[in-house]
C-alpha cells in the first residue's frame, strides 16, 4: 500500500512520523482575506478533494473582490520555522507554493522544501484578480533561480509565463506550447501553461513536459466575472492528486475537471461586489 492512502494501516513513518491516514498536502502562500485565493482557496480546495491540508502564510493581505488594499509580508524565518513544523510532524505528500513576495522569503522557502522527497507545485502568483501586483520585479531573478529548479509542475498563466520569460505574451496556442518549452529550460520537470488570459470561446491549457507528447485541456469560456481564485485553485487541486498517489496528467487533468465544475458554479455564490470567488464545494452543497 502507498503512504497516505486512504486504506494505509496505522504506523510510523521515517524519523518516527506517524503515516497517515489521510493524505496530506501542504500549501505555502498569501492569507486572502476575502477567502476566494490564497491559502483560504487551497485549503478548501484540498479539503473538497478528499485532502487534508496544512499552511505556511507567507504574507497577509487585506483583499476582497475588489482590491488588495494592504499586503503584510511574513518574516522569512517565521516562514522557515512554518515549514519545519509541519514537516517535522506530518507525512506530506505534496506541496503547492503560491504567493511569496520578496528575495528573502523565496530563499527561505527553496531552502525549507529542498530535499524534502515530494511533489512540488509551483504556482507564480504575480497579480492579484483585481490587477493588484503581488509580486515585485526583485523577485524575479530569485524565483527563477531558486524555485523553478525544484518544481514537479510550473502552473503560469500567460502574463506570468511572459513576464517570467521577459517578453510578450502568447497569443496563440502555438506561441504558448513554445513559451511552455523555454520555461522547461528553467529546471521544473513540467510546465501547465494556463489559457485563461486567451481569447475565442474556448479555453485551453497545455501541460507540457520535457520528454512526452503535450496534453490538451479544453473547456468552453465561461461568460461570469466570478473567477478569483482560479489559479490557486487550479493547482491546489493538482497538489491534491499528487497527495492521494495520482501520476501528474491524471492530477492535472482531475484538478481541469474540478475547476470547471468551481467555475460552473461560481454565480450561485454571490459573493463581493467584485470578482467573486468560484464554488470550491459545488460537489457538496449549492
Amino acid at each position: 500500500m502507498a503512504q497516505g492512502s486512504a486504506t494505509q494501516a496505522a504506523g510510523q513513518g521515517g524519523e518516527g512520523i506517524p503515516i497517515a491516514l489521510t493524505p496530506i498536502a501542504l500549501t505555502v502562500a498569501g492569507s486572502d482575506s476575502g477567502g476566494g485565493a490564497g491559502i483560504q482557496a487551497d485549503l478548501k480546495a484540498f479539503s473538497a478533494l478528499g485532502v487534508y491540508g496544512a499552511s505556511v502564510i507567507t504574507a497577509v493581505t487585506a483583499q476582497n473582490t475588489r482590491a488588495v488594499t494592504a499586503v503584510h509580508p511574513i518574516p522569512e524565518d517565521i516562514v522557515a520555522a512554518q515549514i519545519d513544523a509541519v514537516f517535522d510532524d506530518m507525512a506530506v505528500k505534496a506541496v503547492k507554493v503560491g504567493m511569496l513576495g520578496g528575495p528573502p522569503v523565496i530563499e527561505s522557502v527553496a531552502f525549507g522544501l529542498r530535499d524534502r522527497g515530494v511533489p512540488l507545485v509551483i504556482d507564480p502568483v504575480m497579480v492579484a484578480k483585481s490587477g493588484d501586483a503581488l509580486l515585485p520585479d526583485s523577485a524575479l531573478i530569485a524565483l527563477r533561480r531558486d524555485l523553478l529548479p525544484l518544481a514537479d509542475v510550473l502552473t503560469p498563466n500567460l502574463p506570468e509565463a511572459a513576464r517570467l520569460l521577459e517578453g510578450p505574451q502568447a497569443e496563440t496556442e502555438v506561441e504558448a506550447e513554445a513559451q511552455g518549452r523555454r520555461l522547461l529550460a528553467l529546471g521544473p520537470k513540467a510546465v501547465l501553461m494556463k489559457g485563461g488570459h486567451a481569447t475565442g470561446k474556448v479555453c485551453v491549457d497545455l501541460l507540457i513536459s520535457a520528454g512526452g507528447e503535450t496534453l490538451r485541456l479544453q473547456a468552453p469560456r465561461r461568460n461570469t466575472r466570478n473567477t478569483h481564485g482560479t489559479g490557486c485553485t487550479l493547482s491546489s487541486a493538482i497538489a491534491a492528486g499528487l497527495a492521494k498517489g495520482q501520476g501528474l496528467p491524471e492530477a492535472v487533468g482531475t484538478a481541469h475537471a474540478y475547476l470547471q465544475g468551481a467555475i460552473a458554479a461560481a454565480d450561485g455564490l454571490g459573493v463581493g461586489a467584485g470578482h467573486g470567488p468560484v464554488h470550491h464545494f459545488h460537489q457538496l452543497w449549492r
